[in-house]
């Protein structure tokens, strides 16, 4: 009699802290044992393989509602089978609250549509824009109580921005309810004031979308959102760390003992400021915010996550077309950075770059590539059952052919998008084989699952985001906000 439905065998098992050559029993979608001989009904064969967990993309926009009721054009089914190309089995994606209207109309819609087309496991994270009464008395707790346990702000963007005493106010509601914060830092009046002057002066190309925003207001707006989250005493991620200086200010909160988490992306490990500077609008294929830096920041960033500072690698997957009345022309053939929505895709692209500039290139080992790309984001977001290979784990297993070279093009992301940054790219290191919750949804590049059949992952309280019972003179003004 067989123990397992199904046995990888052959491979090398690689976790957070080792790798093993062992076999994997998986019996219905869980795995069950990993061990030596393992016998199965069925059988995988891994050998020359690297068997880890499906990749956790804890930052990642799919099908996003617009205030005019429209959506952007990646699906939940389009970008999910994009995520399975590419090895992700599970993403966190967000819901956006509208400002001037409560958060449960779009909430319900998002997951209505997640529901009929997602075949990636997915949990929220709900947009905070207008920090009402309402909103953070009663619709904020409600959330919690629905299993999403994670809120994002921004302190930029016209449609999205938090002033700090908002910001105070949804940190306040969010340690009342025991939830996690990501924080999209960019200084909202220097933005502005740099956008005012460049388009003054006649300086309205793509690249200059880079010089709107540079370093010391990606900067500023981290030390104030640490700051803030500090007299809160409220766990916070950074989101999209684009460079060292970031970095830095962010390791200086953790050394002194506040509960500060930061994610970088392959764009800014991979591309630069120059991919702006592309004549028309060929440099907005490269327009993401923050934007990316000059040719050095990358460095600073693996050094970052050497170091333990950055913990989490994410795409930040917000892909928009070069046409159509959605896309990057939206506003004309030859509109002002301002104009030009800005937002690479890359769910499918995220785990290949980082294997490969990684991995194959000695920046890091293949434990670390797992815990950056699976354990930690599942870890910190509360997916308990994703991101990791152990018995009782949902079977959400990739086999990684380490010495495989692709080129990358549009054509392999899968996506709905028209185009990809990553155009033209050598990687080294390609996943060949997707497993989701025991079942094989993805082969040799092949995405065979049908639309609906991802699942929501409800989360509830953990420790790992409680509070580090460091309140300025003792004061829990939480209570009283």
């Amino acid at each position: 009699m067989d123990d397992f439905d199904i046995v990888i065998e052959g491979g090398t098992v690689v976790t957070e802290s080792s790798e093993t050559r062992a076999d994997i029993g998986v019996t219905g979608e869980r795995i069950a044992a990993i061990g030596q001989g393992l016998q199965g009904a069925r059988h995988i064969d891994a050998t020359g393989l690297l068997v880890m967990p499906g990749g956790v993309d804890s930052h990642c926009h799919l099908e996003q509602l617009r205030a005019d009721g429209t959506t952007d054009e990646e699906s939940f089914h389009s970008g999910s089978i994009s995520a399975l190309a590419g090895g992700t089995t599970t993403a966190v994606t967000f819901s956006t609250q509208f400002k001037g209207q409560p958060i449960a109309p779009a909430l319900a819609e998002y997951q209505r549509r997640a529901a009929e087309g997602a075949v990636i496991d997915y949990a929220f994270h709900q947009i905070i824009t207008d920090a009402t009464d309402d909103v953070i008395h009663r619709e904020i707790p409600a959330l919690a109580a629905a299993g999403i346990m994670s809120l994002k702000v921004f302190l930029t963007y016209d449609a999205f921005h938090l002033d700090d005493r908002s910001y105070l106010r949804v940190l306040a509601a969010a340690r009342r309810a025991g939830m996690l914060v990501t924080v999209h830092c960019e200084n909202y009046a220097g933005i502005a004031w740099m956008s005012e002057a460049l388009l003054a002066a006649g300086l309205t190309a793509p690249k200059y979308h880079a010089w709107s925003r540079p370093v010391m207001l990606e900067r500023e707006a981290t030390c104030r959102a640490i700051a803030l989250a500090e007299l809160v005493d409220q766990p916070i991620q950074i989101f999209h760390v684009s460079c060292k200086e970031v970095a830095d200010e962010i390791g200086r909160a953790q050394a002194r003992g506040a509960k500060i988490w930061a994610e970088t992306c392959p764009q800014y490990l991979t591309l630069t400021a120059a991919d702006m500077d592309r004549p028309g609008m060929e440099g907005a294929k490269f327009m993401c915010s923050p934007a990316p830096r000059d040719e050095t920041a990358a460095a600073g960033l693996w050094q970052a996550m050497q170091d333990g500072i950055i913990g989490n690698i994410s795409s930040d997957h917000s892909g928009f077309c070069m046409e159509g009345r959605r896309g990057k022309r939206s506003a004309g053939d030859a509109p002002a950075f301002p104009d030009i929505l800005n937002g690479v895709p890359g769910v499918a692209a995220r785990l290949p770059l980082i294997f490969s500039e990684g991995v194959a290139a000695g920046r890091i080992s293949a434990s670390a590539f797992v815990r950056l790309t699976a354990g930690h984001p599942a870890a910190l977001f509360g997916l308990h059952d994703k991101g990791r290979i152990a018995p009782g784990a949902d079977a959400d297993i990739v086999l990684w052919d380490p010495a495989k070279k692709m080129v990358l093009s549009n054509a392999l992301m899968q996506h709905a998008i028209d185009h990809t940054p990553y155009e033209g790219k050598t990687v080294t290191g390609w996943p060949v084989l997707t497993m989701r919750r025991g079942s094989v949804v993805m082969r040799n590049g092949r995405v065979d699952a049908p639309a609906g059949s991802g699942r929501y992952i409800p989360r509830s309280r953990y420790e790992m985001i409680a509070p580090a019972g460091r309140l300025p003179n003792g004061f829990d003004a939480s209570r009283f906000a």
